[in-house]
């Protein structure tokens, strides 16, 4: 049997420090949530590995170094708002709970954002707000955005969803260029977006946010 405590320290120790993660909230949040609980049964003993962890579909639990990589760069404060989008059952948005001071998660497939909801009312965390997927692309009703999350590769930022970032708020995703990628952060000033470099990573680009596509439920 798997002893997932210490499978979580391990991936901590071995894969999230060695990326130059050195924010102890942080650290403190990803061995504090049970990685496992978000993977469906059949592959939680493989919850830990050092890889994209498939869900269903197309559909995968980013791998932990780029997430927590992901993670530092955001910056996010204790008094935050963070729109998580695409967190499928929630890994994402219950690490989120423990870094800011609100999260709205907003997960446009019906069947995982049930087992989103279920997990997030299962771990009691009060400040989390599920978003109906009727609304559209992210939660702009409950915006706008310190910090917004895209937990899917991307090869462009729908303006519906950038238009949700408050004045100085910082958006973090992969952006994919064909089979390379990079992890990068969108700023808005006013009107204007600028973006920054962070690190190399790769991520599955989800329907909808390929160059050539507009954004669909």
């Amino acid at each position: 049997m798997t002893d997932f405590v210490e499978a979580r320290k391990a991936m901590v120790d071995c894969q999230v420090r060695p990326s130059d993660v050195t924010s102890y909230a942080i650290i403190e949040a990803m061995l504090a949530v049970p990685r496992e609980e978000f993977v469906p049964g059949p592959r939680q003993a493989v919850a830990y590995a050092e890889a994209d962890i498939p869900l269903t579909g197309d559909r995968m639990l980013m791998a932990a170094r780029v997430f927590a990589k992901m993670l530092e760069s955001a910056s996010i404060g204790p008094d935050d708002l963070v729109l998580d989008v695409c967190p499928a059952t929630g890994y994402s948005t219950a690490v989120l709970s423990r870094l800011a001071g609100a999260v709205v998660a907003a997960e446009p497939d019906a069947d995982l954002g049930a087992k989103l909801q279920a997990n997030m009312t299962a771990m009691e965390l009060d400040n989390v707000l599920v978003a109906d997927p009727a609304d559209g692309l992210g939660a702009a009703a409950n915006g706008p955005y310190d910090v917004i999350m895209v937990n899917t590769g991307l090869e462009y930022v729908p303006e519906a969803l950038s238009d949700q970032l408050k004045d100085g708020g910082r958006l973090v995703a992969v952006f994919m260029e064909g089979p390379s990628g990079q992890c990068r952060v969108q700023i808005r000033s006013g009107d204007q977006i600028s973006e920054r470099y962070m690190f190399d990573a790769t991520a599955n680009v989800l329907e909808g946010y390929h160059k050539d596509a507009e954004f669909a439920l």
